[in-house]
């Protein structure tokens, strides 16, 4: 099975910089003026998986609440460790998630659009699967 995680956003310049350049994700496609749509193709090559991005004349309106989250698992304390380190050398605040268990194993942002991220070590999914 395959998964995409589409996602209409009023910014889509500032979306794919933030995933690709902050986040470490790869642009892997795109397309402009499809029916009115601008869009990008953002994970990592070989993966089942990868978000799109899409932006139009039609004002994106995000409706979530604090627990609507995505999580990230870097692969290994160094890749997580570099991960935070380009986070903050991006000025990008933490915030506190209202589920404790996110602020004992990860820190939580948001991307431009305000949607919450969490990085999570890769032993606390571990973890949980034991």
């Amino acid at each position: 099975m395959f998964l995409r995680v589409a996602r209409h956003t009023n910014n889509l310049d500032k979306i794919e910089d933030f995933y690709v350049d902050i986040l470490g994700f790869e642009r892997l496609g795109g397309f402009e003026n499809h029916n009115n749509y601008d869009g990008a193709f953002i994970g990592k090559s070989g993966l089942d998986w990868h978000f799109e991005f899409t932006q139009s004349e039609a004002k994106a309106i995000h409706s979530f609440d604090e627990d609507d989250i995505t999580v990230l698992y870097p692969k290994n304390i160094s890749d997580y460790n570099q991960l935070i380190e380009r986070i903050i050398n991006n000025n990008i605040s933490f915030i506190t998630a209202i589920n404790p268990y996110w602020n004992e194993n990860g820190k939580m942002i948001q991307d431009p659009d305000g949607y919450r991220i969490v990085i999570s070590p890769l032993k606390a999914v571990i973890s949980e699967i034991k």
